[in-house]
């Protein structure tokens, strides 16, 4: 069923009617199912959602993440706001805090070793190419410096446990590494995660300097492909399995023991088809030490990885995750990648 604003003069679905209905100072909604008057019929006839979409949109930049209906309610809440209630893309200077290039402030940050939140220091700086958190907030030396280069944000309001939850990821010596952060503020949680964008967005435009904005933008950030438990067994398969978080990253599985850990035990490269890479349902005929029923084979050129899921439902969801990877055809910079898994220890 459709709802429209008829404050705005614009039509909207039952989710975001919801959220438009939280703003109730801008947005006033109404069922199209309800009986109308024509004074309402003529304002709706006057803007509609082309000429409001020309007005409230008419300067997003290039980088600022337009969500879709399978967000979550913190980023289709922040984007209704950013457009009918501050106006932030009709006047290029309401865009500052996530455009300016450089962006600090304090975040809560779970603890590597004991998972309590505590206050820390961000300092996001495109002319360093780098994202940094202090431990005091006096601190000359940063705790971690996280290059623009391989950073990604993702929001995790489930995993994390808060509706403000983003997942910060970056390669430190080609491992991924982990930290979950939240602000109590949902407007300035985003314009965090916007100026990652923004600042991601820069450094493309920089490398690739041919590149058009229709190709970069779907490399600023991304969500992974798929989550959850699943048991793993060791290289020789006579291990018992283990139950492990398992996310897949782009062509990079990672697996920990929770999900919230900062550091993977281990990380998989999945290949393409025309390298040898295929995924197949069940285990080996010979496979003993698992509890879950639902086997998943991933065949590489060196092994193969064996792992089961509790559910039918969950096999089928994973091997499809793994068949899209290995269905699209390896850019050239993913076999350096590869090159390097296969010489880990």
């Amino acid at each position: 069923m459709y709802w429209a604003s008829l404050t705005l003069g614009v039509f909207v679905c039952q989710a975001c009617s919801l959220l438009h209905r939280s703003i109730p100072h801008i947005s006033r909604v109404k069922s199209v199912q309800d009986t109308w008057d024509a004074s309402e019929v003529e304002l709706m006839a006057a803007m509609g959602n082309g000429a409001a979409k020309a007005k409230y949109e008419q300067k997003v930049p290039a980088f600022y993440y337009r969500p879709t209906h399978t967000d979550c309610k913190l980023l289709r809440e922040q984007w209704i706001r950013a457009k009918y209630e501050r106006n932030e893309f009709e006047f290029i200077e309401k865009q500052e805090p996530y455009s300016a290039g450089y962006r600090e402030g304090f975040l809560w940050k779970r603890g590597r070793d004991n998972g309590q939140f505590l206050s820390r220091k961000f300092v996001l700086s495109e002319r360093e190419g780098a994202l940094k958190y202090f431990n005091k907030q006096d601190a000359r030396d940063p705790k971690a410096i996280m290059k623009i280069e391989t950073l990604n944000a993702t929001f995790q309001p489930a995993k994390i446990g808060n509706p403000c939850g983003l997942q910060i990821t970056y390669l430190k010596d080609n491992s991924t590494r982990n930290i979950f952060v939240y602000h109590s503020d949902a407007k300035e949680m985003v314009d965090w995660f916007n100026a990652i964008r923004a600042a991601r967005f820069h450094y493309l435009q920089v490398a690739f300097p041919g590149a058009s904005d229709e190709e970069l933008v779907p490399k600023l950030t991304r969500n992974f492909m798929k989550e959850g438990f699943m048991e793993k067994t060791g290289p020789k398969h006579t291990e018992g399995f283990k139950k492990r978080w398992f996310t897949m990253d782009d062509r990079r599985l990672m697996y920990f023991k929770d999900p919230l850990d900062a550091y993977a035990r281990g990380e998989v490269f999945i290949g393409s088809k025309e390298n040898s890479y295929t995924v197949l349902a069940g285990l080996p005929p010979s496979t003993q030490g698992y509890h879950w029923n639902h086997g998943i084979t991933i065949v590489t050129p060196d092994r193969k990885f064996l792992f089961a899921c509790e559910t039918e439902a969950e096999q089928q969801d994973w091997i499809a995750a793994f068949q899209r990877v290995i269905n699209r055809p390896m850019r050239p910079q993913e076999y350096a990648v590869e090159a390097h898994f296969k010489h880990k220890p």
